[in-house]
């Protein structure tokens, strides 16, 4: 098996189906309109059409301009520009994609994930309704502790890793001890 392949079974093994149609799905209900049966997942997304359509929802007029013709990097630029809005809109780094993962179709994973963050932050913009896609992100857990508790709690000697009554290094041996032997 040569590298490239072995390398595109790996980007292929990350791709969740079920992911793919629970994004799909998503964006479908939001703009209200089905992705044709005869195209792909990833070759209708590849534009960036749909996906600045959809931060467009989310945020009337954050993309102003949608590219519809003009070739690749026009193409690319729609992608750059709901990469650049995500942010905008809150997603972590670590959720986003390259454009050439879903332009050239490197990492269609990678692009699923970024969809399922940016769905996870519109949990966290009250002014949206709904759908959403994803688990509910988790709140703040928020704890005050009086000056007394954490001085108290400087003083504690945390015991992880068992006791620390008479710790000392008597008698730690590890096999046979080595031996020097002079004049040989």
């Amino acid at each position: 098996m040569s590298l490239e392949r072995a390398v595109r079974a790996k980007i292929a093994g990350k791709r969740d189906p079920e992911q793919e149609r629970e994004a799909q799905a998503w964006i479908e209900e939001i703009l209200g309109e089905k992705f044709p049966s005869h195209v792909s997942y990833e070759d209708h997304l590849k534009d960036g059409q749909v996906l600045c359509r959809l931060m467009n929802k989310l945020t009337p007029g954050c993309i102003t301009k949608i590219n519809s013709s003009g070739g690749q990097f026009k193409m690319m630029e729609n992608i750059n520009n709901f990469l650049k809005a995500m942010t905008e809109y809150g997603v972590p780094d670590v959720d986003l994609f390259q454009t050439v993962d879903l332009y050239e179709k490197k990492d269609i994973g990678q692009v699923t994930t970024a969809l399922f963050g940016l769905g996870r932050q519109t949990y966290r913009h009250t002014e949206w309704p709904g759908p959403y896609l994803g688990p509910k992100p988790a709140d703040e857990c928020k704890r005050d502790f009086t000056e007394e508790q954490l001085k108290a709690g400087q003083t504690i000697i945390g015991l992880q890793a068992g006791s620390n009554k008479g710790a000392t290094q008597a008698g730690q041996n590890m096999g046979a001890s080595r031996k020097i032997l002079i004049g040989k």
